[in-house]
């Protein structure tokens, strides 16, 4: 057992190490289907409060950027950013513009805090959402903005729990709306919400965009209420019209982000370039907006992990081949004590080849059985990782298959040196040993 540990040990962190690489594997697609594949995400850029400096530094900094942009007025996202973009760029497979607010879901005295959000049907094939039940929003729908939602899960179970929710309407905030659809629920954990900065659909309403713009609030309409806060001056060529505005920074955008597909992988890259400079030119130079693509950021996290189990899976291959040292430094010292055990077998009529195959089959037993016990501790050992530290850990078939070949390898080359010095002995000097 003292010399099979270093096998033993060995195969148990080669299967903990795998079970965590295929873990972080599996998270990392998991999270690409919760962003969506080629996805491209805008949305505003939020600038910090410009308050007054007590550095000249900070004082003329401000002042030349102010300089910089005077006279220039960016509307902000807006639909028609969405449909130019759409229009004008020919990777684009889909784009959805979503508008989000917070809102009490009301029903029968059930009050209920959760987001609801105005897209459009392509905003579901963006981010791989299925109808459990229902339609989705039809064409008529759309253009009139109907009072029409889709529900996530959650809000189901929490509104409807005994019946179907098709047909029956809640109130969102001030807006009655009648639910035609229900989504599949997904399963997404509060650490890959905050990162990747996507909402929980299962709690979640879905209405159509111009049902949020006609019935909630379209923030490019002027308003007496709105024309209340910060001053602000717009350039219309010929024409300049001074007033003031809300001081939110986000109450000039007409929607809150804008989800961009492209068709292939290889045109993530062009199309963000392509993107910034169309959404530059609309937004006279200022960039008041923020392009991510979570699939690349993804595909960086996956690229450090890889790196990170490449470095484990060293380290356990390095205590698979300190085992093996051990096995051929103890069958080392076998022969040399056994010497006149060879020389009486050899005495009697044993084999050269009798001899290498006794002491390979003791050398490969030893690698086997460490093999067998280092398979279960590796999977103790996965199950007791992902209970105490919650890291996903999935063991699969071949890195059982692998680590037991390879320890059964192990005891057939390291047992090699041996068997060979304990063949190759002079019976008669083995004999004469003591």
């Amino acid at each position: 057992m003292l010399t099979a540990l270093g096998i033993i040990f060995g195969v148990a962190a080669v299967i903990a190490m795998m079970a965590i690489g295929n873990g972080a594997q599996k998270e990392i697609l998991d999270q690409m289907k919760l962003v969506g594949v080629n996805n491209i995400i805008i949305t505003p850029k939020i600038e910090k409060n410009k308050g007054s400096s007590s550095q000249s530094s900070d004082q003329s900094s401000s002042n030349s950027s102010s300089d910089k942009n005077k006279g220039k007025f960016s509307p902000g996202l807006s639909l028609k950013d969405a449909e130019s973009i759409r229009d004008m760029i020919p990777t684009v497979l889909r784009v959805s513009p979503v508008v989000i607010y917070e809102a009490d879901v009301i029903r029968d005295a059930v009050r209920y805090s959760t987001k609801i959000s105005g897209v459009t049907p392509d905003f579901f094939d963006l981010f791989n959402i299925d109808l459990q039940q229902g339609d989705m929003f039809n064409a008529e729908q759309l253009k009139e903005g109907k009072a029409v939602c889709i529900i996530g899960s959650t809000i189901q179970s929490k509104f409807f729990p005994n019946g179907s929710a098709i047909g029956q309407e809640i109130k969102c905030g001030r807006l009655w709306l009648k639910v035609i659809g229900v989504l599949r629920k997904k399963e997404v954990n509060q650490s890959t919400m905050e990162n990747l900065g996507i909402s929980d659909y299962n709690n979640s309403v879905f209405a159509p965009i111009q049902t949020m713009m006609r019935r909630v609030k379209d923030r490019t309409m002027v308003t007496a209420s709105s024309l209340h806060g910060s001053s602000y001056e717009m350039d219309f060529g010929d024409m300049v019209i001074s007033g003031s505005r809300d001081g939110d920074d986000l109450a000039k955008n007409q929607v809150d982000k804008i989800v961009v597909q492209v068709k292939q992988s290889s045109q993530i890259t062009p199309t963000t370039d392509l993107l910034k400079r169309m959404m530059l030119r609309r937004h006279q130079k200022l960039e008041d907006f923020e392009i991510k693509v979570p699939e690349l950021l993804l595909k960086q996290e996956q690229r450090t992990k890889d790196i990170f189990n490449i470095v484990l899976g060293c380290i356990a291959g390095i205590s698979l081949l300190v085992g093996g040292i051990g096995i051929m430094n103890i069958m080392l010292a076998s022969v040399m004590e056994r010497i006149k055990e060879i020389g009486i077998r050899r005495a009697i009529g044993a084999t050269k080849r009798d001899i290498a195959l006794q002491f390979l089959m003791e050398a490969t037993l030893l690698s086997i059985t460490g093999g067998l016990i280092g398979i279960i501790l590796g999977i103790i050992f996965s199950k007791l990782i992902m209970q105490f530290t919650s890291i996903l850990t999935i063991i699969s078939p071949l890195s059982i298959i692998i680590s037991f070949g390879v320890s059964a390898s192990v005891g057939i080359i390291f047992g090699y040196m041996p068997a060979k010095q304990a063949s190759v002995a002079d019976p008669v000097e083995s004999l004469r040993h003591e």
